[in-house]
């Protein structure tokens, strides 16, 4: 199964990027600029690490939603394996899990709690359909078994009616699993996403200049296209 490459196609979404802000001050804890607004120096956002961009509501929410656990280890083997079977480890980069894919789904069923349902009704659906087969759970499944067992869910067009509520369940695994990977450092870097970097432009391309009857000017080539 061939699935990095058609969950690359797959990938949308944003990355937020972070401001740095330099002190000229090292001393202070905080910077005067010219319109008389503090900014926080260098040495003050440091000290506040990943919760400076958030706000009082978002620190407590997020402390909220890593108070408890909802998986539990059972359900969080499960879920891992499923992860390394949608995403396995690559001559280019590593698995699902070593994206810490796991943690990200444990930590969006809390953040998003209308998903909790699906995925532990799924994990348990999962589990009872390979008990019936093989008597034993899906961890407990040799690679042969778990494989043939995804087969039958993993793709909607193909799967028999008595499937469904595994395919719905599938469905939200790879889309969680997905999304956790390709928004990681590992996923990024398998995509090979490079985010704001500075380049070097050399003007309009000859071919479109042509398409609309333009050219550069000596002038412009010399001042403005040319490096």
């Amino acid at each position: 199964m061939d699935r990095r490459d058609s969950l690359k196609a797959l990938v949308t979404g944003a990355v937020a990027t972070g401001v740095v802000l330099e002190a000229c001050n090292s001393g202070n804890d905080d910077i005067q600029t010219d319109n008389t607004k503090k900014v926080p120096s260098k040495k003050a956002v440091e000290s506040q690490g990943k919760d400076f961009d958030r706000m009082p509501e978002e620190r407590k929410h997020y402390e909220e939603v890593t108070s408890y656990t909802f998986f539990d280890d059972h359900e969080m083997k499960t879920i891992a394996v499923l992860a390394d079977i949608i995403i396995p480890k690559d001559d280019v980069s590593g698995s699902a899990t070593d994206a810490k894919v796991p943690d990200f789904i444990e930590f969006i069923v809390k953040d998003f709690p209308e998903h909790q349902t699906p995925m532990r009704g799924g994990l348990r659906w999962l589990d009872m359909q390979c008990l019936n087969r093989y008597e034993k759970t899906f961890v407990d499944c040799d690679d042969k078994q778990r494989i043939a067992m995804v087969d039958e869910i993993a793709y909607p067009a193909k799967a028999k009616p008595g499937m469904a509520p595994g395919v719905s369940f599938f469905n939200l695994m790879r889309n969680l699993t997905a999304t956790g990977f390709y928004t990681s450092e590992i996923g990024l870097k398998d995509i090979g996403y490079m985010g704001n970097t500075p380049n070097q432009w050399n003007g309009v391309p000859a071919d479109v200049l042509k398409q609309y009857n333009l050219a550069y000017t000596d002038k412009e080539l010399k001042e403005c296209a040319s490096y």
